[in-house]
């Protein structure tokens, strides 16, 4: 699939990372408004720049757009793609607003083009095995999901040396004012709602628990979010997401017979655990190191197949394959299918952190409206 990158932010050099991985992905080339960074850029990586967002979509031989930009203008970079009758990926999140974001997969929709937006983790070695776990009823009736997104104290931390290989700045002021729920929240949610299907209902509590990040003027989103999720099979969620709580990645999930846990939901290779529950495994879990001892500690699950991403590095190398999805529409583009992230369940999605970050507008206990048809596991995860 021939496509075509707008935004050559810190992201848009992960995408190239990874864009290695994916030969079947043909980059035309990029844009960027800030002349200096899309010198960068394309210089750092060899890539064509054009001369214009317009210049871009008149290009016969482009595809897909993938919108890399900053998430404010998420819509009406998306919006002038469809309209250009291009397929597009969007990072995170599909819009800022929940009119918008309906908007751009009815246009999509009514043009027979693809929408969908980051992230694809759920296409992740680590995301299968879970979900086939699950499929497979390893541990009994899943009823409960503790899930928590919190990287620590960001304000703190020497963000402002924070460097992309192209050059380009961590964008700290931007993602402070965005919020980290709008940036993260998604990572789990995408896994839940493949597995469980949609969330029916929803009630969520938001708070600036540090308003001084050290910008003048600044004018920041929660950094602290915390939803319960009710999803429609009857499974029940709490997820966090914070830039203030110490770093913590986890998710688990409980049933009846046994409990799945990672500790990195970010990284695609991330080792699955999974414990037994009955009379005895209960017991022991209130003494975890006991419980090791004696063998009724979690067990490492094989993956469902050998990680195509890159490993953890000595300072957490990113652990993604951030074109993973932009490859899943070209697939289906081929194949003449649909691709496993469709436009509706990202609306869902979007409908969900929306309202995870803003309840003040969109109500701390609300009927979640958007649905979608069920997700299809990858082929290599059957």
């Amino acid at each position: 699939m021939n496509f075509a990158i707008v935004g050559c932010g810190y992201v848009a050099d992960l995408y190239m990372a990874s864009l290695k991985r994916h030969p079947e992905l043909a980059l035309q080339g990029v844009w960027d408004r800030d002349p200096q960074r899309l010198a960068a850029f394309t210089q750092f990586h060899g890539v064509k720049a054009y001369t214009s967002y317009d210049a871009m979509l008149a290009d016969p031989v482009v595809q897909l757009v993938a919108n890399l930009t900053n998430p404010r203008e998420h819509f009406k970079v998306s919006q002038a793609a469809l309209l250009a009758n291009r397929h597009v990926y969007s990072e995170k999140p599909l819009a800022t607003d929940l009119d918008e974001a309906r908007s751009l997969v009815e246009l999509a929709e009514t043009r027979g083009l693809f929408i969908t937006s980051a992230p694809c983790s759920v296409l992740s070695e680590t995301a299968q095995t879970i979900w086939k776990l699950l499929r497979d009823q390893t541990i009994g009736t899943p009823r409960l999901v503790y899930a928590e997104l919190d990287d620590g104290n960001v304000a703190a931390m020497d963000h402002a040396k924070w460097i992309s290989a192209s050059g380009a700045p961590w964008p700290s002021r931007d993602e402070f004012e965005v919020g980290c729920t709008l940036e993260h929240a998604g990572y789990h949610l995408t896994w839940l709602t493949a597995f469980f299907g949609p969330v029916h209902r929803m009630t969520t509590f938001s708070r600036v628990v540090q308003p001084d990040k050290g910008f003048e003027g600044l004018v920041p989103a929660p950094d602290f979010a915390a939803a319960c999720l009710e999803f429609s099979n009857g499974v029940v969620a709490r997820l966090t997401c914070s830039i203030y709580g110490s770093h913590d990645h986890r998710l688990r999930l409980f049933g009846d017979d046994g409990t799945i846990a990672i500790d990195r939901i970010w990284d695609y290779g991330a080792p699955v655990h999974l414990s037994r529950r009955n009379r005895w495994t209960s017991r022991a879990e209130k003494y975890p190191l006991l419980a090791k001892l004696v063998g009724l500690g979690p067990a490492k699950v094989p993956l469902v197949r050998k990680p195509t991403t890159q490993g953890r590095g000595l300072f957490g190398r990113n652990g993604m394959d951030f074109c993973r999805g932009v490859a899943d529409i070209g697939q289906a583009m081929q194949a003449g299918t649909t691709p496993h992230l469709t436009a509706r369940w990202a609306l869902h999605v979007t409908e969900v952190v929306l309202a995870m970050q803003a309840p003040t507008v969109y109500g701390d206990t609300r009927e979640i409206s958007s649905r979608f048809d069920p997700m299809q596991p990858m082929p290599w995860a059957n």
